[in-house]
C-alpha cells in the first residue's frame, strides 16, 4: 500500500477512536444520552467552543482536559497528513489509479510490457502504431515520465516480479507478455510465473548475456531476443550488406519513409477471400501492396510464395505497403 495513503488511513483510525473515547466518557461521567455525549466529544475535540450541555463536574472538567491535550497531537497530525493529500495531489492520484484498475479488471488478449527500459519503451510505441491494446509494468516512476499515454495503452507501477502484479496486470486472460527488465534473473522468474499462470500465452523475452538464452528457453519464453547481439551484427552487416540493410529499414519503416510489414490471417478475411489462391486474391493488383511470404499451417513460413499458393485456415499472408496500401488492404479484405 502507498506510504501516504497509509499515513491516511492511520489518522483516520486515531480520529475514531478519539471521538469513541470521548463519546463514551462523556456518557458514563457526566451520564449524557449517546447524541449528546456524541456532540460533546465532537465539540472538545475540534476545539470549536460551543455551549455546553449543561455544566461539567469535576469529574467531567478533568476528563475534559485530558481529551483536549490528547487531541492536540492526533488532531494536528491528522490535519498535517491531509494538507499533505491536498498539495500534493494524492486524492487525484488514488483516484486515477482506482480508474486504471478498473479499466485493466476489464483487459481481454491484450499485450504485457514488463519493464519501460530502451527496449520495452520500443515495443511500446510500435503496439501503440499497430493499435494493440497493451499494460506497462514498471516499478521505477522515473522511467516512466516520458510514457505517451494512447488508447489503449495502461501503466501498472509495481514490481513484475510479484505474483500478484502480474495476476492484477491480468495475465491469466492476457495473449502475450514482452518481459524487457534489465535484469536477466528477474526476467527468468517472470517468465516461469507467466508460463505457470498462463500456459497458452506468448511469451517474448529479453536476455543480455548468451548464457542466458537457453535457460529463458527452459523457463517456457516462445522467442528470446539479444538486443546487443542484434544491434552489433546489424552495424556490421550495414557495411558488409549495406543495400540489404537498407531494404530492412524500408520494411520495419527506420528508413523514415512510410512503409511497414502488415499480416493477414485466414480467420480474419472476409468469407469472399477465405479458401483462395494468391491469384484469386489479386492483392497487389487491388491494394499496391505486396505479398513477401506466407506463413502456412503445415509448411511453415514459405518465402516469396507463387501465386497458386492456397491460403487457409490458419494461414497468414505477410506483405509490405505504403501506408495507404495498407489501409486500402484492410478495408477491403478484413472482415
Amino acid at each position: 500500500m502507498d506510504k501516504s495513503l497509509r499515513n491516511l488511513l492511520i489518522a483516520s483510525f486515531l480520529l475514531v477512536i478519539c471521538l469513541f473515547v470521548g463519546t463514551l466518557g462523556f456518557y458514563i461521567i457526566e451520564e449524557f444520552d449517546v447524541l449528546n455525549a456524541f456532540y460533546m466529544a465532537v465539540i472538545t475535540m475540534s476545539t470549536v467552543g460551543f455551549t455546553e450541555v449543561h455544566e461539567l463536574s469535576d469529574k467531567g472538567r478533568l476528563f475534559t482536559a485530558f481529551y483536549i491535550l490528547m487531541n492536540l497531537g492526533i488532531l494536528a497530525y491528522a490535519v498535517s497528513v491531509l494538507t499533505s493529500f491536498i498539495v500534493d495531489g494524492k486524492f487525484k492520484s488514488i483516484y486515477r489509479n482506482y480508474m486504471t484498475d478498473l479499466k485493466i479488471n476489464k483487459l481481454k488478449n491484450h499485450v504485457i510490457v514488463c519493464g519501460y527500459g530502451r527496449n520495452g519503451k520500443e515495443a511500446c510505441a510500435e503496439l501503440s502504431r499497430s493499435g494493440r491494446e497493451f499494460l506497462v509494468i514498471e516499478k521505477d516512476q522515473e522511467h516512466l515520465k516520458k510514457f505517451k499515454s494512447t488508447p489503449g495503452s495502461h501503466i501498472l507501477i509495481d514490481d513484475a516480479t510479484s505474483d500478484n502484479t502480474l495476476i492484477t496486470a491480468g495475465l491469466p486472460q492476457a495473449e502475450v507478455i514482452i518481459i524487457t527488465t534489465p535484469s536477466d534473473a528477474d526476467n527468468v522468474f517472470i517468465t516461469l510465473t507467466a508460463r505457470e499462470m498462463n500456459p497458452r500465452i506468448k511469451i517474448i523475452a529479453r536476455a543480455s548475456a548468451k548464457e542466458s538464452e537457453r535457460k529463458l528457453y527452459r523457463a517456457g519464453a516462445d522467442n528470446v531476443l539479444l538486443p546487443d547481439h542484434l544491434g552489433g551484427t546489424f552495424m556490421a552487416q550495414m557495411v558488409t550488406k549495406p543495400v540489404v540493410i537498407e531494404f530492412l529499414n524500408l520494411m520495419t519503416g527506420y528508413s523514415g519513409k512510410h512503409y511497414n510489414l502488415e499480416q493477414l490471417r485466414f480467420e480474419d478475411l472476409k468469407p469472399i477471400y477465405q479458401n483462395k489462391t494468391l491469384n484469386e486474391l489479386q492483392i497487389q493488383k487491388t491494394t499496391g501492396g505486396t505479398v513477401i511470404g506466407v506463413k502456412d499451417n503445415t509448411k511453415g513460413l514459405i518465402p516469396s510464395p507463387d501465386s497458386e499458393t492456397l491460403i487457409g485456415p490458419k494461414d497468414t499472408i505477410v506483405i509490405l505497403g505504403g501506408q495507404d496500401h495498407i489501409k486500402e488492404l484492410k478495408n477491403k479484405y478484413l472482415k
